[in-house]
């Protein structure tokens, strides 16, 4: 997780032991939320809009492979990609 840290998202893991990462949505209790659910060799990323159920599939922003280190620049890549607009619709950027 440490290669993966960016500003204006926190990291932890979810309930069952899995990498989250929130960002403050500027609704109270309502993050944005992305998660990294092991996929086969690796990770697959999701997007879960504010107040989405977490436990629910989220939107597939990304996959990430390869050593610890590299996934968690690779997540960090997807992080710095991701905007967000003031009606809480979110778009990936290029």
């Amino acid at each position: 997780m440490s290669a993966a840290r960016t500003p204006g998202w926190s990291f932890g893991l979810d309930r069952r032991g899995q990498i989250m990462a929130t960002r403050d949505s500027g609704q109270i209790g309502l993050p944005w939320v992305i998660g990294a659910t092991k996929s086969g060799r690796g990770l697959r990323v999701e997007l879960f809009q504010p107040g989405d159920d977490t436990e629910a599939g989220g939107v597939v922003v990304g996959d990430l492979s390869g050593n610890p280190r590299e996934m968690g620049r690779q997540l960090r890549v997807i992080l710095g990609d991701l905007t967000f607009t003031d009606d809480g619709d979110d778009t990936e950027g290029d």
